[in-house]
């Protein structure tokens, strides 16, 4: 994916859920000079979302979309981010799933960070599966978004040794702090 003719970021979209750390880490780098991106609008499926104060700071349209009705909200969902001109959309903790349909208009255009070494541990729960298997490693992993949860094509991974020490809570900390760094890596590999 390049990026468009005639502007020099791409018009990016945030989907979020809940706290909002990799937004804050996304926003933190589309504001740094060689970012290939340029976020316009962040959607949230919960009004209380905690990430959602943070852009209150920001110059940064905000949309709550409950998703209830999935088609209708959907529906306006698509022709918002196609009225904002967005031309790429990251999702960050976001706790939906979008529809086939949904997808189709943004055709490889949306991507994922997931806490596990994808294709293992899709889904919820991840670290506890992997400590409840006496894993290794564990790690994160940024890819493409498709119809079947978390197995769109790889862009990148990190990989992290699990100590023998490690609780829910710590191992979700350290893959957090990875995810930081490995989501606008994915970015810039994208778009370069």
């Amino acid at each position: 994916m390049k990026k468009s003719i005639g502007s020099d970021k791409i018009k990016t979209a945030v989907f979020i859920s809940g706290t909002g750390s990799n937004l804050k880490n996304l926003i933190k780098f589309s504001f740094k000079k060689n970012s290939p991106i340029s976020i316009k609008l962040v959607i949230s499926n919960k009004k209380n979302a905690k990430g959602l104060k943070f852009i209150n700071s920001k110059k940064i349209e905000k949309k709550i979309v409950n998703f209830i009705k999935q088609k209708e909200s959907e529906k306006k969902l698509i022709n918002l981010l196609k009225k904002r001109k967005i031309e790429f959309i990251c999702l960050a903790g976001f706790m939906k799933i979008l529809s086939n349909n949904f997808l189709k208009k943004f055709n490889n255009k949306i991507v994922n960070i997931h806490p596990s070494l994808l294709p293992k541990y899709k889904g919820l729960n991840t670290h506890k599966r992997v400590l409840k298997n006496n894993e290794e490693f564990s790690g994160c992993t940024v890819h493409y978004v498709t119809a079947k949860l978390d197995s769109g094509k790889i862009i990148l991974q990190k990989k992290i040794k699990i100590d023998k020490t490690d609780k829910e809570n710590t191992l979700r900390k350290k893959i957090l702090k990875e995810e930081h760094k490995l989501y606008p890596r994915a970015i810039m590999k994208i778009f370069n």
